[in-house]
């Protein structure tokens, strides 16, 4: 038995929605550019995504609704790989930072709030926060 039929089809489901997500995110300004793709790949292979599914999700990335995680702690951990998507390159633009806050919405965090969690997001990964535990940490302080 491969790992692959261990994991249950809701499991899979969320990831290409979560992989779709960040896609979106690098495709916001019309472009993949190469450290775009590297992070997709190893992202992809993380999350145990075929080379067909990796294809068809970057051709339509639109295809795959966002799958909102059930807890707080899952929302944060793909904030963090969204917004690693965003500075991957080093370049930032409005359009990613706008497609951010709507997954962020899609996610589950609150409308009222999410420009800001997006912004301390951003700032914390620009400051090279690189750990998902600091990252979330981080944001969660936010609260108190």
């Amino acid at each position: 038995m491969s790992i692959k039929d261990l994991y249950t089809s809701g499991f899979r489901d969320r990831n290409k929605s979560h992989f779709a997500s960040i896609v979106r995110v690098a495709l916001s300004d019309h472009q993949i550019v190469d450290a775009e793709k590297v992070f997709l790949d190893r992202l992809a292979n993380n999350l145990d995504i075929t080379e067909e599914e990796y294809n068809e999700i970057l051709e339509n990335p639109m295809a795959y609704p966002i799958n909102p995680p059930t807890t707080y702690n899952s929302r944060l951990e793909r904030l963090f790989d969204l917004t690693r998507m965003v500075y991957v390159d080093l370049d930032v633009e409005e359009q990613q930072v706008n497609m951010l806050e709507k997954i962020g919405i899609g996610l589950g965090f609150s409308p009222e709030n999410v420009k800001y969690i997006v912004d301390k997001a951003l700032t914390l990964i620009a400051n090279g926060v690189s750990d998902v535990d600091d990252f979330s940490q981080e944001i969660k302080n936010l609260n108190r």
